[in-house]
């Protein structure tokens, strides 16, 4: 039982290669499949958290790995999209640069100040985890996103920035902080309560 945590984060690393493959060589109904593996990757990101922690090895390790897998698998999907529909990406590639470059300095702040990757697992974060889904099952099977694109954009953009002033509000770097106001009740040393459905 306490492999099953770890079985479906890696299970996010297959199938984030198993989707760019398919991207590459495009074989018969590759979209189908590609949006059933995001879809199962989705699913099992949410259950690997929970299930650690009903079995109460929910640790600071696991919850690292968990977001460094993330990080993989979201930007394989990212990848293989471009694979299938780069005019896609060419229109929206400022909107696109400013997104990744943001992502790409929470990581780099959370190693210059604390050694560490970000695993903050925010609230906001995973409900921007679910319009960047929406937005990118909408690409691979379309070819084109406007609305949902946007949303995500500007959710992406508020989300990253709250985890940028997270990281810069605690003093030892913590794992699983639902919000900026948990963030600086830890800084003042007062322990915090977590969701266990959603934080650990």
């Amino acid at each position: 039982m306490n492999k099953i945590p770890i079985l479906l984060i890696f299970s996010r690393v297959v199938f984030g290669l198993v989707i760019t493959a398919l991207s590459i060589y495009q074989p018969p109904y590759f979209s189908t499949i590609n949006i059933s593996l995001i879809f199962l990757g989705l699913l099992f990101d949410i259950f690997d958290g929970i299930i650690a922690r009903r079995l109460n090895i929910s640790t600071p390790t696991l919850r690292r790995l968990d977001s460094g897998v993330d990080q993989f698998f979201w930007l394989t999907i990212i990848a293989s999209c471009y694979l299938i529909y780069p005019e896609f990406f060419k229109n929206n590639i400022a909107k696109i640069s400013i997104l990744l470059s943001i992502e790409a300095c929470c990581y780099l702040l959370s190693y210059l100040k604390f050694k560490k990757e970000v695993a903050t697992h925010a609230i906001a974060s995973k409900f921007w985890t679910l319009t960047l889904f929406g937005t990118l099952i909408q690409i691979m099977a379309t070819g084109n996103s406007i609305i949902l694109f946007n949303i995500c954009f500007f959710m992406g953009i508020a989300t990253r920035l709250e985890i940028m002033g997270m990281l810069l509000i605690i003093k030892q770097w913590t794992n699983d902080i639902p919000t900026i106001y948990h963030a600086i009740l830890i800084r003042k040393g007062r322990n915090i309560k977590r969701n266990k459905l959603f934080n650990g």
